[in-house]
């Protein structure tokens, strides 16, 4: 492949993704208005690089290789002014977001895709009063888009159709799963089913039913490992004889009368907070976050190595 891609905002999620276009042949300009940031972020991409060739994530790349499509951008206007799509991952802020996509929408190439990371503002509080704001949409990734291919492609009601095939198109290419909507929504796709999990979650620990640590084992030693490779319409389809009809004329009414039951939002503070917080630190002591945090990615490097092979030999 050979695309080139401008990346503005080189904090966490925007060097995670220039590792991601990268790897796939893009030519990769990473831009961020604090200097060091942009040094910082390629000599992180320069130390990750490695520990993703050792466990096969670059496919047949090299680190070296993947390492050259990566440069630093002297401005913004260096970094998306031949570009076929521009990734900005500023912070969570919608009037910082209105400004910067104000200057992208100045600075782009007319045909070129401006998609946000934001994980949470609606694409249309930022881009509603722009002259290109039919090529504007939100690509949301899950950090690191270099091991979880999932990316949420959410429209504004202006976002051109085209805008959102070729996002779409250019996702599947550089090895993401686009998750298209079909309009935005609070909380997209992702953060509405996992805010439905956590809800739960709290609540049990807060009503004593659970711990915090029990909770987390009933997610990752039980239905979090079917969730690895199939969703859960499909869990279900597979666990009644008939399929979905059948698993909802046995369980139905049960999960209905569990609903009624999770009806009141629960807020996470006070002394519930505390609580978990307290039951998390003992596990990971916040000065062992840092390693348990790559103690996570290489787990995960090892499952997408694994789930691949089972791709191959047993099939998807």
């Amino acid at each position: 492949m050979s695309r080139a891609v401008g990346i503005v905002g080189a904090g966490i999620v925007g060097r995670a993704w220039a590792i991601t276009f990268a790897r796939a042949g893009c030519a990769v300009a990473l831009w961020d208005p604090i200097e060091e940031a942009v040094s910082q972020a390629l000599l992180t991409v320069e130390t990750l690089l490695p520990d993703l060739e050792a466990n096969g994530m670059l496919g047949k790349e090299t680190a070296g290789s993947v390492r050259k499509r990566v440069r630093g951008a002297a401005s913004m206007e260096d970094a998306i002014s031949d570009v076929e799509h521009v990734q900005e991952n500023a912070p969570e802020n919608v009037d910082a977001k209105r400004e910067l996509f104000a200057e992208l929408d100045a600075l782009a190439p007319a045909n070129a895709v401006i998609a946000s990371s934001t994980s949470a503002i609606l694409p249309s509080r930022f881009t509603s009063g722009l002259p290109g704001r039919a090529r504007c949409l939100v690509a949301h990734p899950i950090n690191p888009p270099y091991l979880i291919p999932a990316v949420e492609v959410v429209p504004a009601p202006w976002t051109d159709a085209s805008a959102v095939e070729r996002t779409r198109d250019l996702m599947q290419a550089i090895g993401q799963a686009p998750l298209v909507m079909g309009r935005e929504v609070e909380g997209f796709i992702m953060n509405r089913l996992q805010a439905a999990l956590l809800q739960e979650a709290f609540r049990m620990v807060a009503e004593g039913i659970a711990s915090v640590s029990d909770v987390d084992a009933g997610i990752c030693k039980g239905i979090g490992l079917r969730w690895a490779f199939m969703g859960p319409f499909e869990t279900i389809n597979l666990n009644a004889p008939g399929g979905v009809a059948d698993y909802a004329a046995r369980y139905g009414d049960a999960m209905y009368r569990i609903a009624e039951t999770q009806t009141t939002p629960l807020r996470w503070e006070g002394a519930l907070l505390e609580g978990v917080a307290k039951d998390l630190d003992r596990r990971t002591p916040p000065a062992s976050r840092a390693e348990r945090q790559l103690w996570r990615d290489r787990r995960l490097m090892a499952l997408m190595r694994h789930l691949g092979d089972a791709d191959d030999t047993i099939g998807a």
